[in-house]
């Protein structure tokens, strides 16, 4: 037996054992590192390696946007400017089939472009508006399925804090992954548009047509323009200063927070008790998610220094496969830890053993990276464990079932899965917007 097998099974095995009985993943990583570092970074030598890594590991510089990308979300939503947005849509779509399924897919794409968090957003929408279709007659998996859709796409859309954490861990520019992620985030959204417009049409009574109130002139317009593209700014501040190379990830990031406070300040939504929350909710889950990294740094080394990663690549790259099939099983497996584990513990469990292959095979780090980002948002609707699922069962009226929740992601799934393919035999859909803005 290869000397590299024992420490392979030890370090993935033992951490994937632990995330599948339960543990959160910053403990499971921290018991695998535990261990690891014992044995194979020499004893109590190991462990205070260990500890210089964690230190490292959340110290980094690149890791800053994070938190303000949250930080941006948080206070978007605790001061109810986001709640806006879904008046300024709903005004301007009118006589398609299928209406407020459509609004909240459009009014999710915007929220998307202004708040990393794909549960915020999915959280929101959900609370708002299933309880309004439901109660104008659409069918539960045409209520629940559009909103869990559009929040997925949170992801691939900047502000994206995966999209930064990936980028750090995997090492590839976390400026080409954000913008990269731009196109695949509106095909998709036009996707379910389309979607749900045709299936309405040749299905009305998922979606019944209902009376709702007009709007003529400028009060239609109105609160869009008062509203939905003073926030949309947010976005072109953020990413208009990476495109234009003016800024740095970082840089961009801390102008978005600032742009973001004096949108607040104008339309005097900005409270102590609004900025209080926002805060408390950017140290939580930056912390959660900084412990996770520290977790993630060692395991990565200690991987590196057993044997385990080159035996692996080793194996791998030896079976004569070609890259294309390579980089195919690496998106089968991704998404098939998405019907069982966390996006973050998929990243974990992933890339020490996937960069590694990649950059042997010379394969471009953001048309992999971007692909990754895309069987991470499915995971987020794959059952049974769909984080997205879970929060809308929270959210949704008693009437909604799991049954209903698992049924309504179905087509969307197939949509990503199929942008997914295009964008595996098609590169540039994800690099040409990162290309051209170099």
């Amino acid at each position: 037996m290869s000397a590299w097998i024992l420490p392979a099974w030890l370090l993935l095995g033992g951490s994937t054992l632990l995330l599948f009985v339960g543990l959160p993943v910053a403990f499971a990583f921290l018991v695998t590192n535990l261990v690891g570092a014992w044995i194979y970074l020499g004893g109590e030598a190991g462990l205070g390696q260990l500890v210089r890594n964690s230190i490292v590991a959340v110290t980094s510089f690149s890791l800053t946007p994070i938190p303000l990308f949250i930080l941006m979300g948080e206070i978007l939503f605790h001061t109810g400017l986001a709640v806006k947005v879904i008046e300024g849509v709903e005004r301007l779509i009118t006589g398609v089939p299928g209406r407020l399924a459509v609004v909240a897919v459009v009014a999710g794409t915007v929220f998307s472009a202004i708040s990393g968090s794909t549960i915020a957003t999915t959280a929101m929408l959900g609370s708002l508006m299933v309880p309004v279709m439901l109660q104008r007659g659409y069918h539960p998996t045409m209520a629940t399925g559009p909103i869990m859709a559009i929040g997925a796409v949170d992801m691939l859309i900047p502000p994206s804090a995966l999209s930064v954490l990936l980028g750090s861990l995997a090492n590839i520019s976390i400026s080409g992954l954000l913008i990269g992620g731009i196109v695949p985030g509106i095909l998709l959204s036009i996707g379910f548009v389309a979607w749900i417009v045709l299936r309405s049409a040749m299905n009305p009574s998922l979606a019944p047509a209902t009376d709702f109130k007009h709007f003529h002139g400028w009060e239609r317009f109105n609160p869009f323009f008062k509203y939905v593209l003073p926030l949309l700014s947010i976005f072109a501040v953020v990413v208009g200063a990476m495109v234009a190379g003016w800024c740095t990830p970082t840089e961009s990031a801390a102008l978005g927070v600032v742009a973001t406070l004096v949108i607040a300040l104008a339309y005097r939504a900005l409270s102590v008790e609004a900025l209080m929350k926002s805060l408390r909710g950017t140290i939580g889950i930056s912390g959660m998610i900084l412990l996770i990294i520290m977790g993630a740094t060692t395991f990565a080394q200690i991987l590196t220094f057993s044997g385990a990663s080159n035996g692996i690549v080793e194996a791998i790259t030896g079976t004569g496969l070609g890259p294309m099939a390579i980089i195919a099983g690496m998106m089968l497996i991704l998404i098939f830890l998405g019907i069982f584990v966390d996006q973050v513990s998929m990243m974990l469990i992933t890339i020490p053993i996937f960069m590694p292959i990649v950059q042997k095979l010379g394969v471009d780090p953001i048309w992999f990276g971007i692909m990754f980002l895309m069987c991470m948002q499915m995971g987020l609707l794959l059952p049974p464990h769909g984080l997205l699922l879970m929060t809308m069962k929270g959210v949704a009226p008693s009437t909604v079932s799991m049954a209903h929740i698992f049924r309504a992601v179905v087509p969307y799934v197939a949509m990503s899965m199929l942008l997914l393919a295009a964008m595996f035999f098609f590169p540039p859909l994800a690099t040409w917007l990162p290309g051209i803005m170099k």
